[in-house]
């Protein structure tokens, strides 16, 4: 009977989700409604970008004219979305697509671009991922795979800057790195291409900058790899898939070589500039100062408008232990760019260092108005604790303690420390064990990276038959300090003659204290 009820309610659920593709006119189920896809997009649009080196901001032109490149084809597109279209801040070649029509082009890609029709391409293609729902689609599948788990279990009644940010800003970095399968990219392709002849571009450009690709893939070009080769692929196949789409198509139409020639021209003019940099940050990664300033400097000299390169100045005095010479450097990069975390975090770093907190309060609490992390949350739950502040200490803390980082451990065991007092069940295991002889023992376990004393338990007996206590014990202190992963107990003086027995004793943790 409970088997054909589920029948009859996945039936129906499966029936009520189906929908049409609007670009392929396929059948399919879709369970992310569009509102979701674009409430989603918006939403995640924002932290993505700023994960991703913030907005490119120092060439105005040069974004307009991208936009003005992605609202020619989706003007075309089979699917009408608030499709927005920005560059980044970054030097690998990359592009990306959200739910909804929020798009991204690296402005690393640009340097690697030949003609308004390549550009066209690449934009056409992350069109399609959006307009086809293969994010979406990517989603549903996860809700597929739980709902299955979870019908499962009715039927037989058996039951990682992406690694800093923290709260619902970590959705975005989950957004970003969507990797599509084959199906997916081979959409986005055919109807990318479909696109760009609709708009009035020549086709063509998506074969040979997917044969440039190929190139450059088995040539193991690394910033590729870790880029747009990472999420899309390139392969012969591909090639071939494009090829065959260009003859249903038809060649002609415009190519835009000297336009984009034009338009990026400012850009890979100060290419040199931007390699100085991504070197300097490569340096003092390995400690290198010296070399690190070299190459900061000529970083500025290349491009003095550019607020990155002022952060790797600052970056680089904080490296020495020198905050009063890093702090300048930061705030002359938030006047170049005030709206992107990374100079507000640094200089809240670097006001901290300089007993300055309140300050350091307002510039990190900035930098989490942009873009929650980890070290921001963690050095605000560390003032809020120098204030007095345990409450808000607790918030910060246990916001920075959702990022696997250093800073999100750091966090944890420092909400551990400032609420292992107040519930010290939440954190602490407890039992019973009985010995050779019977003799009843309170056990309790430290799974946590602090050391524990003053550990109080109360032991409850609960009756045979009815399950409800009977009788409880007088607080019991276990007598040493636990350590972290360590167990300590305490003799009951109740003797027990079987395990049934034992099974009708529990241990309640009444307290602890954490040492400092």
């Amino acid at each position: 009977m409970l088997r054909s009820i589920l029948v009859v309610v996945v039936t129906s659920l499966f029936l009520s989700a189906c929908g049409t593709n609007p670009v392929t006119g396929k059948r399919e189920l879709q369970f992310v409604s569009e509102s979701q896809e674009i409430a989603m997009g918006q939403q995640n649009y924002g932290p993505a970008r700023q994960q991703q080196g913030g907005d490119y901001v120092i060439d105005p032109e040069l974004t307009a004219y991208v936009q003005s490149v992605g609202n020619k084809l989706a003007a075309v597109a089979d699917r009408k979305l608030p499709y927005e279209f920005v560059v980044l801040n970054d030097s690998v070649p990359n592009a990306w697509a959200m739910p909804g029509g929020k798009i991204a082009f690296n402005r690393g890609l640009l340097y690697e671009l030949n003609s308004e029709a390549e550009l066209a391409a690449v934009l056409g293609h992350e069109i399609v991922h959006a307009a086809a729902r293969h994010g979406a689609k990517s989603m549903e599948s996860g809700m597929l795979l739980q709902g299955a788990v979870l019908a499962t279990g009715i039927a037989t009644q058996d039951k990682s800057y992406g690694n800093l940010a923290v709260g619902a800003a970590q959705l975005s970095s989950q957004l970003i790195s969507t990797k599509y399968g084959r199906d997916n990219e081979s959409e986005s392709d055919k109807y990318g291409m479909l696109y760009m002849k609709r708009a009035g571009y020549d086709p063509r450009a998506a074969v040979t900058l997917q044969e440039t690709f190929v190139r450059l893939s088995k040539g193991q070009q690394s910033d590729f790899i870790s880029g747009l080769f990472a999420s899309h692929p390139p392969s012969e196949e591909r090639v071939a898939a494009n090829k065959v789409t260009l003859a249903e198509l038809g060649e002609g139409g415009e190519m835009g070589r000297e336009i984009y020639a034009q338009k990026v021209g400012k850009l890979k003019a100060t290419h040199p500039a931007y390699s100085a940099y991504d070197q300097g940050v490569q340096a003092l990664s390995k400690g290198d100062t010296a070399t690190a300033t070299t190459l900061a400097k000529k970083a500025v000299a290349g491009e003095p408008r550019e607020a990155r390169f002022q952060e790797l100045l600052g970056d680089i005095s904080l490296t020495q232990k020198n905050s009063a010479a890093a702090l300048p450097f930061y705030q002359r990069a938030i006047q170049m760019q005030p709206d992107y975390f990374r100079p507000h975090l640094q200089s809240g770093i670097a006001l901290k260092n300089l007993g300055r907190n309140p300050e350091a309060e307002v510039a990190l609490s900035k930098s989490n108005s942009l873009l929650p992390t980890a070290p921001a949350h963690a050095l605000l739950g560390q003032l809020a604790e120098t204030r007095g502040d345990t409450d808000a200490a607790m918030q910060n803390y246990s916001a920075a303690a959702g990022s696997d980082s250093s800073a999100g451990q750091f966090a944890a065991a420092n909400l551990t420390r400032l609420d292992l007092p107040r519930n010290p069940g939440k954190y602490l295991k407890s039992g019973v064990q009985a010995d050779a002889k019977g003799n009843l023992y309170a056990v309790v376990q430290n799974p946590t990276a602090v050391t524990i004393s003053n550990v109080q338990v109360r032991v409850v007996q609960f009756d045979a038959t009815t399950r409800q206590p009977v009788a409880q014990s007088q607080p019991l202190y276990i007598p040493s300090s636990i350590a972290s992963n360590q167990q300590g107990n305490v003799p009951v003086g109740i003797r027990v003659a079987s395990q049934q027995e034992l099974a009708l004793f529990q241990v309640q943790i009444v307290s602890a204290v954490v040492n400092k």
